[in-house]
């Protein structure tokens, strides 16, 4: 990279919740079951936390910590900040925010933010609805909330509980959308070939594809806007997990695809990716107020 290129960046995200929350698993695990299961999730999480350790550069992250889990596992949210990574609020309760109402749902982002404040001792910046369930409306109770930034944006519209926020008439900086004052979007990463979108964010999208197509489908949108919102879930990591035999064969297909091959794709991808800095949300919203991220 020379002088004159803009630096790139890279957000690693990652949705901390266990492998019965998903909204997938819903219909078959009500939530009354959740503490009837052995968490997974801290182990799972200290790999992610660990493979991020390995690498001879700085590596950081964020972590969009579930309310629910943050009270069984209180020394694991403390252990991530501690890290130097960035904690960040998954809600509450895991409940679809399209399917709360607005007393519910600034209820659940009140809590999950307190909470999570008073386990590190600092302020809690942002959030990531489950399952990307947005919209305008929704971003205005976050940002009421007292959250400076949302990252549950996913363009992808034939996914169906992805919820549609009309972005185009508020300004950018860098990736990030400021959405009313001193309040940003921070969408998730999509390849847009034309009109058509194609889903290139994390999860089990990154699972599916093959590397070389997922790393070409970055390094394209990295030379375009300089930056990549990646995500996934510390469940992605656990080939071992309890099966859920009852759900439909596609969402076991997209829950259980691949997962023995995560922490080697991600490994090979960041390694892949040496040149670009590894940041937070938080920080790289920072350089995109202050200016300071690449061409911005």
């Amino acid at each position: 990279m020379t002088d004159a290129t803009p630096r790139q960046y890279i957000v690693l995200t990652f949705d901390v919740e266990d492998w019965f929350q998903v909204e997938n698993f819903k219909e078959y695990i009500p939530f009354s079951s959740w503490s009837s299961f052995d968490l997974r999730v801290e182990t799972n999480t200290h790999i992610i936390l660990d493979l991020l350790d390995s690498f001879s550069f700085k590596v950081r992250a964020t972590f969009f910590i579930l309310g629910w889990i943050a009270r069984r596992v209180p020394d694991l949210v403390r252990e991530i900040n501690l890290r130097g990574h960035e904690v960040a609020s998954h809600g509450n309760l895991h409940h679809l925010c399209t399917r709360q109402s607005s007393d519910e749902l600034t209820e659940d982002l009140s809590i999950s933010k307190k909470f999570l404040e008073d386990l590190t001792g600092q302020e809690i910046h942002g959030y990531r609805a489950p399952s990307f369930a947005v919209n305008n409306a929704i971003l205005d109770i976050i940002r009421q909330a007292g959250y400076r930034y949302d990252s549950s944006y996913n363009s992808f519209s034939m996914h169906g509980r992805y919820g549609h926020l009309d972005l185009l008439k508020f300004r950018k900086k860098g990736v990030a959308v400021e959405v009313a004052h001193d309040f940003f979007e921070l969408p998730v990463s999509n390849l847009n070939i034309g009109k058509k979108v194609f889903p290139l964010g994390g999860g089990g999208y990154f699972r599916l594809l093959p590397f070389q197509v997922f790393k070409q489908g970055m390094k394209s949108i990295l030379l375009r806007e300089q930056a990549f919102i990646f995500y996934a879930h510390p469940w992605e990591f656990d080939p071992f997990q309890p099966r859920v035999n009852k759900a439909s064969p596609i969402f076991k297909f997209r829950h259980y695809i691949n997962l023995g091959r995560t922490e080697k794709k991600l490994k090979a991808l960041i390694e892949s990716c040496k040149y670009a800095s590894f940041t937070t949300c938080r920080d790289y919203l920072y350089l995109c107020e202050n200016k300071k991220a690449g061409s911005i």
